[in-house]
């Protein structure tokens, strides 16, 4: 990848040995191995058998989640803070584990990662009940100036019946993730 990238800044008329971007390529390299993690992650192995049987079906919910990925159209990246809740069916995940489990999804398009990512924890759970809200920033939006009022981004992911169709499950989900540290 660091010879790619050593393409790139000439293609971009730069010198790739001049002494500010002799580095460069490593340290591109590094970042998007970082930012494309997810990619290869493998959920049952963050989750680390954190996966516990329990006779609870309340709302398990874990705010302000750093996420990031790269946006599949601009190779720019993306970010912020998600919001996860699930109601469990018989098996709860160890709630540490969970921000781990979420941020290392894979990215690609903003509206597509919730869907890719929730589908490993239903599989843990066994629970389909899940919902996902994010909000955050897109780097392309910041680097057109004529965009900039869309600079934050929200995005919401609402699984089954539980969150979609029940109002009150769903407006319960809302106010938690909007009151701060209780």
């Amino acid at each position: 990848m660091e010879d790619l990238v050593r393409q790139l800044l000439v293609e971009l008329g730069e010198d790739p040995s001049r002494e500010g971007l002799t580095a460069t390529p490593r340290r591109v390299a590094k970042s998007l191995k970082f930012l494309t993690s997810g990619y290869d992650a493998d959920v049952d192995e963050v989750i680390n058998k954190a996966l516990f049987t329990v006779s609870y079906s309340e709302m398990v919910i874990v705010k302000d989640i750093d996420f990031f990925s790269l946006c599949e159209h601009h190779l720019l990246p993306f970010f912020g803070k998600c919001h996860v809740a699930y109601i469990p069916r018989n098996k709860v995940i160890g709630l540490s584990k969970i921000p781990g489990s979420w941020t290392s999804s894979p990215g690609g398009c903003r509206s597509r990662s919730a869907s890719r990512a929730r589908s490993p924890r239903r599989s843990a759970t066994r629970s389909t009940r899940w919902a996902w809200r994010g909000h955050g920033s897109h780097a392309p939006v910041h680097v057109d100036a004529g965009r900039r009022e869309a600079a934050i981004l929200r995005r919401d992911q609402l699984d089954a019946r539980a969150f979609r169709d029940r109002d009150r499950t769903r407006t319960e989900f809302l106010e938690l993730i909007r009151r701060r540290h209780e």
